[in-house]
């Protein structure tokens, strides 16, 4: 499970997302709230480590679960988005595709 959260304190984030995968523990950092990809991120050993950090930054909705993104999918998008081609392992870095209804279609930024 991912977790995400608005940042309510003056900061030059305003969404943080934290993701625990192999290898470690990411907090996402976002410069909107409605950033689909973030803008900077940090590296914890613990998710604990993550949460204490950022937990007297967020806002009063707190924390939002998410189910951890697909296979091959970007970490800190909540949106089902890949880098297009990655699947065939031929990546064409900064061309995306978001699954909608089943299919994988062009992401426009």
């Amino acid at each position: 499970m991912r977790k995400w959260a608005y940042i309510c304190r003056e900061s030059e984030y305003k969404k943080v997302m934290i993701y625990s995968g192999d290898g470690g523990v990411n907090a996402f950092l976002y410069d909107s709230p409605d950033a689909v990809f973030c803008s900077a991120d940090e590296y914890y050993e613990r998710e604990e480590d993550a949460l204490a950090n950022w937990e007297d930054k967020i806002g009063p909705d707190g924390w939002h679960l998410i189910d951890n993104p697909l296979p091959g999918c970007q970490h800190d998008s909540i949106l089902p988005i890949r880098v297009k081609g990655r699947d065939t392992g031929n990546p064409q870095w900064g061309r995306y595709e978001i699954l909608v209804d089943g299919e994988w279609k062009e992401y426009q930024l």
